[in-house]
């Protein structure tokens, strides 16, 4: 097409309309802060220093790094909206992608936010997005301002980046004052899920020992969604998908066979055990989705010991349509039935786990592991069967030879005792297969034997055959069956 002989009018989105857009994209408190660290870690960071300031409706967060700093030009560049290309090539080490994080994530939080650089050997340089200051003048414009508090943060370190949040209207009313014990503790338990949140987000950088995040002061210890330390966690054979994607289960242990009450406490994580279920999405060894079966299952208890690992590439970011906000991630058609089918694989592992109360199916010491109950699969029905190998079941059926009323007590009380119900439960809420009625499939020439004793006996008892029927068809399971009743 020839452009230059079509007229063209300029569109250009208003700048005080297309902040408060910005604003309102989504981001929480924690993936805002985390979006900022990301480019810390783009800057090649060993260092994070987070700090909170309560001053009321006048609090500041502040992100510090060592990484590489910016001149004065790089940081307009940066802080320009939509300063990067989403399409192009770039190192699989950076976590940008659209060139909005900055801004989009701050302008979620704050009115203005300010953006104090270094290089090694250059002078410092500062600029603020001012919203108020936008928003009067309708202009895209930065203004040459830093607060005064902070003109020597980066005194201590050759080079690096901080990012100042003032006028944290979002956070933090800007009427609340200083003194307002309430809004003091609110704003300190939402800061308390955002460090939660970082331990979680980061934890393989933190763990490689190549980066330290530091919150008011203190290291922040890395949260593992996988407790490599457990030694009872049963890892599943990785897999690979297409685009160079790999993923690899862990089935947790349960409950009773954690090192410590206080480990299986941390193991929890920030959102409770159900909810850190399922996939767990990283991109370039950061964290973008903590637990979600992506819609392929419910959230279920029988299953909240199964945690899978997915890492994607950012070259993979358009297939796997990576949102802005980098919280959110959707498998393209060829990875997705991949990851439902070893899905399936790892929650009927960790369903065994958790209904078996942690014991360990394996075999050790050259035994094996008999369960009193077997779960049967066959033509997409289960179903719960006795385990007639089962050594204990097959004593009882030596004593019936001595003592058979004792024995058939004993395999009742055995029986009652054993029935899995939590196994039970587990199978009802999986939905991959229908519950076999009861005695489908059943030897019924044996239950008709078993009919014809009985009616025996109710005849010889003086009953007539039709009071003889009538009283069979009130004993369970002959109830199930009244054309075989009927025939007798």
């Amino acid at each position: 097409m020839d452009y230059s002989k079509i007229e063209t009018a300029s569109a250009a989105p208003k700048a005080s309309s297309m902040v408060e857009t910005f604003r309102a994209i989504g981001y929480s408190l924690e993936t805002a802060v985390a979006d900022i660290i990301d480019n810390s870690i783009s800057a090649d960071a060993k260092n994070i220093w987070i700090e909170r300031i309560w001053r009321g409706g006048h609090s500041v967060i502040t992100i510090k790094d060592d990484g590489h700093g910016m001149t004065s030009p790089e940081v307009i560049q940066a802080m320009r909206p939509g300063s990067q290309n989403p399409n192009e090539d770039r190192s699989e080490k950076d976590l940008g992608r659209f060139g909005l994080g900055l801004k989009t994530a701050s302008f979620s939080q704050c009115r203005k936010v300010t953006v104090f650089s270094k290089r090694r050997d250059c002078d410092p340089a500062f600029w603020t997005w001012d919203l108020d200051f936008v928003a009067s003048t309708d202009k895209w414009e930065l203004l040459k301002w830093i607060p005064d508090d902070f003109i020597h943060s980066l005194d201590d370190v050759e080079s690096g980046t901080i990012v100042i949040w003032s006028d944290m209207d979002r956070v933090v009313r800007p009427s609340v004052s200083e003194s307002d014990q309430n809004a003091h503790e609110k704003f300190s338990r939402a800061l308390e899920r955002v460090k939660k949140h970082i331990a979680m987000t980061f934890h393989r950088f933190m763990e490689s020992e190549t980066l330290s995040i530091w919150w008011c002061g203190h290291e922040i210890e890395p949260w593992n969604p996988f407790c490599p330390n457990e030694k009872k966690v049963q890892p599943m054979t990785e897999d690979h998908l297409p685009g160079n994607v790999t993923v690899r289960g862990y089935i947790l242990p349960h409950k009773k066979n954690f090192q410590d009450e206080k480990a299986y406490l941390a193991a929890e994580g920030m959102n409770g055990w159900n909810a850190h279920q399922g996939f767990y999405i990283y991109r370039g060894k950061r964290l973008l989705l903590a637990g979600s079966w992506l819609g392929m299952f419910k959230q279920e208890d029988p299953y909240k010991l199964v945690r899978i690992q997915v890492d994607v590439p950012n070259s993979q970011d358009s297939e796997w349509k990576i949102d802005i906000k980098k919280s959110q991630a959707y498998p393209p058609a060829g990875c997705r039935d991949v990851l439902e089918s070893y899905a399936r694989m790892a929650r009927r592992t960790g369903v065994e786990v958790y209904k078996h109360r942690g014991r360990i199916l394996k075999q050790r010491a050259g035994t094996s592991f008999q369960p009193l109950w077997e779960d049967k699969r066959k033509d997409g029905k289960w179903s719960f069967v006795v385990n007639r190998k089962n050594e204990l079941i097959l004593r009882v059926k030596e004593m019936a030879h001595e003592n058979p009323d004792k024995a058939i007590e004993t395999l009742l009380r055995i029986i009652e005792e054993g029935i899995p119900t939590k196994a039970v439960y587990a199978n009802q809420v999986e939905m991959e297969a229908t519950q076999k009625d009861a005695f489908e499939g059943f030897d019924m020439d044996a239950l008709k034997s078993l009919a014809e004793t009985l009616y025996e006996t109710k005849i010889n008892a003086g009953l007539t055959p039709e009071q003889a029927r009538n009283e069979i068809k009130n004993i369970e399971p002959f109830n199930n069956f009244e054309e075989l009743i009927d025939s007798l």
